[in-house]
């Protein structure tokens, strides 16, 4: 339990610290000059959004395999915890082997990441009334159905990663992201790439929820120290 809640903290951080700023140099904000900013506008967030999901991979593509690896062993002595995970991935398939299925993530990534910022931006902005600051309603749903529209874009592509990551650790072997496709569809149809879409949107509503609202407060604290 301790090894997803630290890593996910440490995802966060990498990938909400790049937005702010990704978002601040966009803007103009870091601008002395009130005159030099300009409101942040849609493809400005996205843009912000996508850099984020970018800077996080190298830290996420290892993480999220071993997370994969431990959460798909087929025997319960396979791996004694994730340091172990890490050591038999080494010995076993060397450092490249900490990376597998890192473009399928990448791609999941980049999209997501762009969405998942712009409609909770989106949805934040229809919920709050003009010239106000956002409440805590408004931060939550926003960040709660951000996290749920995020993940509907990005669960076709989970289902491809989570297949790859697991093809060294007795799992199937694919030739590639194409390949674990057009296999998946043909031996179980289109509806493959939608596995876990409602767990997941039922996860990802209370925890996005909580995460931008900590983001929002921060930001507010940072900015007026």
């Amino acid at each position: 339990m301790t090894f997803p809640l630290l890593s996910a903290g440490l995802i966060n951080s990498i990938a909400f610290g790049s937005y702010s700023t990704a978002l601040d140099l966009l803007t103009g904000s870091r601008h002395s000059d009130p005159s030099q900013r300009k409101p942040a506008s849609a493809a400005h967030v996205f843009t912000a959004g996508t850099f984020a999901g970018l800077t996080q991979l190298p830290v996420c593509i290892p993480i999220d395999l071993v997370k994969v690896r431990l959460q798909g062993q087929t025997s319960a002595d396979q791996y004694r915890g994730s340091v172990h995970c890490v050591d038999e991935i080494l010995k076993k398939e060397g450092p490249r082997g900490l990376f597998k299925g890192g473009t399928a993530l990448a791609i999941r990534d980049l999209l997501s990441y762009g969405l998942y910022f712009l409609s909770y931006e989106l949805i934040c902005e229809a919920l709050t009334e003009a010239g106000k600051e956002p409440g805590m309603f408004s931060i939550m749903t926003a960040g709660g159905l951000a996290g749920v529209l995020s993940w509907a874009l990005a669960t076709p592509m989970d289902v491809v990663k989570a297949r790859l990551q697991m093809s060294e650790a007795g799992g199937r072997t694919y030739n590639g992201i194409l390949d674990c496709m057009r296999t998946s569809v043909k031996e179980e149809g289109v509806r493959v790439f939608f596995k876990g879409v409602a767990l997941n949107s039922v996860k990802a509503f209370p925890v996005n929820a909580i995460t931008f609202l900590s983001y929002e407060r921060l930001m507010k604290l940072f900015h007026s120290g």
